[in-house]
C-alpha cells in the first residue's frame, strides 16, 4: 500500500510536508498547485513552491515530491511541465479537483470537469511534453455539479496519458462536507485500467480500511486527515498504535513556527498555527484550549513563549 500526502491550499506547503514526512509513514507528497495562465513561468516560481526540486526533488526525509500544475492552456500547461520536468521534477500532477471559486471563474480546477475533452488535450500535451521516465498523473473530483460525467472524465484522463488518477470522491458542488463517496471510485476503477488512489473523509485508521474496501483501491491520500493527527499515516500502517503526546505535538508545532521564519511575516506564521490548531482539535481536546488562548495573540514573543513551554 502506498500513502500519498495531499497539498492543501494556504496550509499544506513545503514547510507542512517536511513536518509531517519526518513524523513518517508516507510514500510520496504532491505539492500546492501552480497557477499556469498564459506565460512560461520562470525557474524560480517553481523553486518557491516546490524547493525541494534542489534536493532532487524529494523531502528532508527522503519522500519524493510531485509538481502540481493547474491551468486550462493546453500549450501553455505543456510547456511549463516540460521546464519542471527539467528542473528535475520527480512527476508532473494535474488538478482538475480544486474547488476555489476564484479558481473554477478562471477555467482552473474542478471546473474543467465540465470539459472531459479539454481534460484530455491537457493531459495528452503534457504527457507528450514530458520525457517518459517522469510520471504524468491527475486529481480530480466526481464531477462539478453531480456525478454523471465522472466515468467519463475519468477515461479522458486515461485516454489522455496520465499513469494514475488520485480521486477525491465528491463533487465540486460538494466542496468538503462528509460524506465522501468511495463507492463512485470502485464505478471509476471498473471503467479504467490505470491505477486509482482513493482521497477523501479518511480521519483514521479504520476509515482507511474501509475506504480501501469499499472504493477497491491499494493506494489512498490523505490530508487533512493528517494534518489532524500527524501519525495517522503510521496508523493507517500498523506501525503505531497511538496519537503522539500533546507536548510532542507541541514540539513539533515549535519546529513547525521556527520553519516559517525565513520568509513569512508574524501575523502569517500566526496564522498557520492557528489553523493547525483547529485540526488538531479533532484529535486532541488540548489544541481548542490552546486554540481559544492563540487567538488572542498578536506578537511574537507571546507565540514563542506558548510554544516553547514544551520545549
Amino acid at each position: 500500500m502506498r500513502i500519498l500526502l495531499a497539498p492543501m491550499e494556504g496550509l499544506l506547503d513545503y514547510r507542512l510536508r517536511d513536518t509531517l514526512t519526518q513524523v513518517g509513514g508516507f510514500d510520496e507528497c504532491v505539492s500546492e498547485f501552480i497557477r499556469v495562465n498564459d506565460t512560461l513561468l520562470p525557474s524560480h516560481r517553481f523553486y518557491r513552491y516546490v524547493p525541494e526540486l534542489y534536493e532532487n526533488s524529494r523531502t528532508k526525509s527522503g519522500v519524493p515530491v510531485k509538481v502540481q500544475l493547474l491551468g486550462s492552456d493546453i500549450n501553455c500547461m505543456a510547456e511549463n511541465a516540460s521546464k519542471v520536468a527539467s528542473l528535475g521534477a520527480y512527476g508532473i500532477d494535474i488538478n482538475f479537483g480544486c474547488p476555489a471559486p476564484t479558481v473554477n471563474r478562471n477555467r482552473g480546477g474542478a471546473a474543467l470537469l465540465k470539459e472531459p475533452e479539454q481534460m484530455f488535450a491537457i493531459v495528452k500535451a503534457i504527457r507528450k511534453a514530458v520525457p517518459l521516465e517522469i510520471p504524468v498523473t491527475a486529481k480530480m473530483r466526481l464531477g462539478y455539479d453531480s456525478t454523471e460525467q465522472a466515468l467519463v472524465c475519468a477515461k479522458a484522463l486515461e485516454e489522455g496519458g496520465a499513469e494514475e488518477i488520485v480521486v477525491h470522491a465528491r463533487t465540486k458542488t460538494d466542496g468538503y462536507k462528509p460524506p465522501a463517496y468511495w463507492d463512485w471510485i470502485h464505478k471509476i476503477g471498473s471503467t479504467v485500467k490505470v491505477p486509482l488512489v482513493a482521497n477523501g473523509e479518511i480521519w483514521t485508521a479504520e476509515d482507511a480500511i474501509r475506504c480501501k474496501e469499499i472504493s477497491g483501491c491499494k493506494d489512498i491520500m490523505i490530508g487533512r486527515g493528517a494534518v489532524a493527527n500527524p501519525t495517522l499515516a503510521l496508523m493507517i500502517r500498523g506501525e503505531r498504535k497511538e496519537n503522539l503526546s500533546w507536548d510532542e505535538i507541541k514540539r513539533i508545532l515549535y519546529r513547525y513556527w521556527q520553519s516559517l521564519e525565513s520568509d513569512m511575516e508574524v501575523k502569517s506564521r500566526a496564522g498557520r498555527i492557528k489553523q493547525w490548531l483547529h485540526y488538531l482539535s479533532r484529535q486532541y481536546p488540548e489544541a481548542e484550549k490552546d486554540f481559544e488562548m492563540v487567538k488572542r495573540f498578536t506578537n511574537r514573543i507571546d507565540f514563542e513563549k506558548y510554544l516553547e513551554s514544551s520545549v
